[in-house]
């Protein structure tokens, strides 16, 4: 099911509605100027196009240089105060619902003796802005890949999707919810939790892990279709000489990365976990429970140079 569209009325109607902004916010000047990260980008050349041009005169075999870069399509806020997501200028989109969507952070507290702790995390995710001025950045590297993501645009809010992502409901009865050890967040010896249900509970004792297992779960959900939540799919479809990412998958550092933006400014991108077994992760604990990174992802692409796409390398 799919909510939002493309048109302002949307975000006008939301910005009217209600306009409370967290403590330790982020601006979208920020967020643009964040991806300028050249480690983020890792661009190298990795094979050849081949191209058929023909003309009145006969036809030949040209070539060009194959690419492969990331590009940041997603801003994922991940946050504990329902109405209240770190990008200021995007905390307008996800007021509180009545009665439906009010509350959020650590469904009980923890005594000394428990080992255990449920913590609630609202979600968005929006498309990365100034498209424009990354592609000039870009453009310093060689040829470059166009995005399939739009600018400011809401692929997915928790707080519409209220129903799936406070139930759990369906996806707490698949397969995938229901086997240990499947599609979860971690490495030996340090689980931070299950990708399915893909919905904003978690029982895990540190705050930092349980907002990145969140955004794991957005960036699952959005770059899918079909899924049984209140969202737009953002996905693309290959085409001559334009290849872009598959659908992100945990633990795959080839298919996607993090770039940290709030508590704490990162210049270099990971996946989760994005420290050692033993990391206390204390510098970039939240003391609000909100956290911002920005989702990056490969894109393999060449110039066209003949009407015909034969095949490439790489």
């Amino acid at each position: 099911m799919i909510l939002f569209t493309r048109s302002t009325g949307f975000f006008i109607a939301s910005l009217c509605f209600y306009t409370v902004f967290p403590a330790l916010a982020i601006t979208t000047p920020e967020i643009a100027t964040s991806a300028l990260t050249p480690e983020c980008v890792k661009y190298r050349v990795v094979g050849t196009c081949y191209w058929l041009q023909c003309t009145p005169f006969g036809c030949n075999v040209r070539t060009s240089v194959k690419v492969r870069h990331f590009r940041p399509e997603l801003v994922v806020s991940v946050y504990s105060a329902t109405g209240q997501n770190p990008w200021t200028e995007m905390s307008p989109l996800s007021p509180p619902l009545p009665g439906i969507a009010e509350a959020g952070g650590d469904t009980h507290p923890r005594v000394a003796s428990q080992h255990s702790k449920i913590r609630f995390k609202n979600a968005d995710a929006i498309g990365f802005p100034a498209a424009d001025a990354l592609g000039k950045f870009f453009a310093q590297f060689g040829y470059v890949c166009s995005p399939s993501a739009t600018p400011f645009f809401p692929y997915f809010l928790s707080q519409p999707d209220a129903v799936a992502w406070r139930s759990g409901v369906p996806e707490m009865f698949w397969p995938d919810a229901l086997t240990p050890g499947k599609r979860e967040v971690g490495k030996d010896g340090d689980m931070w939790g299950n990708i399915y249900p893909r919905a904003g509970a978690l029982s895990q004792t540190h705050d930092y892990k349980a907002g990145a297992v969140m955004a794991q779960r957005a960036a699952d959900l959005v770059t899918r279709s079909g899924q049984p939540h209140i969202y737009h799919p953002l996905t693309a479809s290959a085409h001559d000489g334009y290849w872009p990412p598959a659908p992100v998958r945990e633990g795959d550092r080839h298919n996607h990365q993090w770039q940290m933006l709030v508590p704490k400014m990162s210049r270099s991108c990971s996946i989760f976990p994005d420290g050692s077994t033993t990391d206390s992760y204390a510098d970039k604990l939240a003391d609000n429970g909100a956290y911002v990174w920005t989702l990056w992802r490969p894109y393999r692409c060449c110039p066209r140079r003949g009407q015909t796409f034969l095949g490439s390398t790489g």
